[in-house]
């Protein structure tokens, strides 16, 4: 089932979208299914779920962190984190830098914008974007890349209003995509979409899905 839900969605992106696999809560045997079917990018939202896994499958998997970041525990996957998504506050860079120094590594990061209407999504605000990828402080940090923004729209049906969140973030992509040429900032990442809106996320720039159940199945409880 993994391998043909695969191939099923691989048919209908291009080669310049990058697809994400949200394995989280998913056992290690099911990645590991996607991974003999040539799925090689996998997304967890909890650090130590994460680790685990890291530990227990092949090593030329790229792990992306793609749940809220909680400061204290970026220690416990420095050492592996390919890229993370959710990252809100100059703070969290900060500590990213701190940790990745010690492992003698670059991490590569998303900044995560807020589009959606929902009190409950996390995200910075656009201005707040552009005055982190735009401060002098940023070039101090040597040891992280943002290589672009995530975001997450609003849990709805309603397309018009998806089409017009995607497009926002899209739009404020590429006006900062032209300004910005600091030395750790490079943007060329856009994540937008999931399972239920990565064909409109695509449509309207999105070149970085992230899709779990439409891989995975339903899971049996929320995390």
């Amino acid at each position: 089932m993994i391998k043909d839900n695969l191939e099923k969605i691989k048919a209908t992106i291009s080669e310049d979208v990058a697809l994400v696999a949200v394995s989280k809560t998913k056992p290690i045997a099911d990645l590991q299914e996607a991974y003999d079917a040539g799925q090689r990018i996998f997304g967890e939202n909890k650090i130590q779920e994460m680790a685990d896994k890291f530990e227990a499958l092949p090593k030329d998997i790229q792990w992306h962190m793609i749940g809220h970041l909680q400061r204290n525990k970026v220690k416990y996957m420095a050492h592996f984190v390919d890229l993370i998504h959710g990252v809100d506050s100059f703070k969290t860079l900060k500590e990213i830098d701190k940790q990745a120094k010690k492992h003698n590594r670059i991490i590569h990061c998303l900044l995560q914008a807020k589009i959606a209407k929902e009190d409950s999504k996390f995200g910075l605000s656009f201005d707040a974007i552009e005055e982190i990828i735009t401060s002098e402080e940023l070039a101090t940090l040597q040891n992280i890349s943002i290589v672009g923004f995530m975001g997450m729209a609003t849990f709805t049906d309603n397309q018009k209003q998806l089409e017009a969140e995607f497009k926002s973030l899209k739009q404020f992509f590429d006006r900062q995509k032209e300004k910005t040429a600091s030395t750790n900032c490079a943007l060329n990442i856009l994540s937008m979409g999931m399972s239920g809106d990565y064909p409109l996320a695509i449509k309207n720039g999105s070149n970085m899905i992230r899709v779990g159940s439409a891989i995975f199945g339903s899971r049996n409880y929320i995390a």
